[in-house]
């Protein structure tokens, strides 16, 4: 059965094209550094971004630990943000693995942290104090509705960091829909940052796989690291193949997802008893909210789509009435109608028991 699922980008698949590539992939071992594809993936990457080198690996979160772990030592701090993804939904990995302690600040709506905030964190030299060594940023922020961070707001603080002797962090995940919605590039917007993380599995499609950048020597650090953590792969040229073309040329689409995006938060907002956080909407995120009155919860909603509309669609948090949606490339134009009409449906007669089925 095949579904409208806007739970995540996380569900994009591979294209045709995509598939094609990892069929026909020139492979080698990675761990000993002669697959092709693997290092053709790098290179691009490290070129895009203005770094002198890159790294692939597993995940996302493999990909900020590797970073973070290449930046501090055992019993070192870094500052993120309360929202961030590395803090909430990466099982603690850097206090697991690294000893790192989080020193978290607030998230604004615009994914900003406070640049009073950032040097009030960060600790004075005193022997009671752990060491702070890192600053991550988000971008765009998940935490706060898919934000675009603005490259002159990154300068800001790396030229805090700069000037207390930190390091900066970008977790890059959807950095190239930070770029697409600030109409910028990504080696502009990432210039002041010492190491990015980037996903290539959530807008861009591929199947598996980030990429980190930074300078050759943090990158021989991370590469380390991600050997220590199991990500050492062999014959990885078969996603990597997946991740050329991601950077190439699923990163010049993302345009369509923001427009998809809008247009289904102002579909959905026109809809009685939904709330739609307009002016949010920066990226391919949007969350709306369901009144205190209407007739259905958010469970009874996302079954209610599921079951009858095969769309997938699930609470952000239940207890709020509030949903996220992420649209992605197998969210077409023609899907906004759809899924507009089935949710106006289901809160006009409420659920299948309440409508007699």
């Amino acid at each position: 059965m095949k579904y409208i699922d806007l739970r995540s980008d996380t569900v994009s698949h591979p294209t045709p094209e995509m598939r094609e590539a990892m069929a026909y992939a020139e492979v080698g071992d990675d761990v000993y550094g002669d697959d092709p594809t693997v290092n053709a993936l790098e290179a691009t990457a490290a070129e895009m971004f203005g770094k002198e080198a890159a790294l692939f690996v597993a995940s996302g979160t493999m990909g900020n630990l590797c970073s973070v772990l290449a930046h501090c030592g055992r019993g070192d701090e870094m500052i993120l943000g309360k929202q961030a993804h590395i803090f909430r939904y990466e099982a603690g990995g850097a206090a697991a693995y690294g000893g790192i302690q989080p020193n978290t600040l607030e998230v604004e709506r615009d994914g900003t942290m406070s640049l009073d905030a950032i040097r009030g964190a960060i600790r004075q030299d005193n022997i009671h104090f752990p060491v702070t060594k890192l600053v991550c940023l988000e971008n765009t922020h998940g935490g706060a509705g898919g934000a675009p961070v603005p490259a002159s707001y990154i300068a800001q603080v790396a030229d805090i960091a700069r000037a207390n002797g930190l390091k900066l962090h970008i977790d890059g995940a959807r950095i190239f829909n930070a770029a697409t919605a600030l109409n910028t590039t990504v080696d502009v917007l990432c210039a002041e940052a010492d190491s990015v993380s980037v996903c290539l599995s959530k807008g861009l499609c591929a199947p598996v796989g980030s990429v980190v950048v930074g300078d050759r020597e943090f990158i021989r650090r991370a590469h380390r690291i991600r050997k220590s953590v199991g990500g050492g792969m062999r014959q990885a040229g078969i996603l990597a193949a997946a991740g050329l073309i991601a950077l190439k040329e699923m990163s010049k689409r993302l345009g369509e997802d923001h427009a998809n995006a809008r247009a289904l938060a102002e579909a959905l907002a026109a809809i009685p008893y939904v709330h739609v956080d307009m002016e949010a909407v920066k990226t391919n995120m949007l969350f709306f909210w369901l009144s205190a009155d209407a007739p259905v919860d958010a469970l009874t909603l996302s079954d209610v789509l599921k079951d009858r509309y095969n769309i997938l669609l699930r609470p952000y948090v239940a207890a709020d009435r509030s949903f996220r949606v992420v649209t992605h490339y197998w969210f077409r134009p023609e899907h906004v109608a759809l899924v507009a009409n089935a949710v106006r449906e289901t809160l006009s007669v409420g659920s299948p028991e309440m409508a007699g089925d």
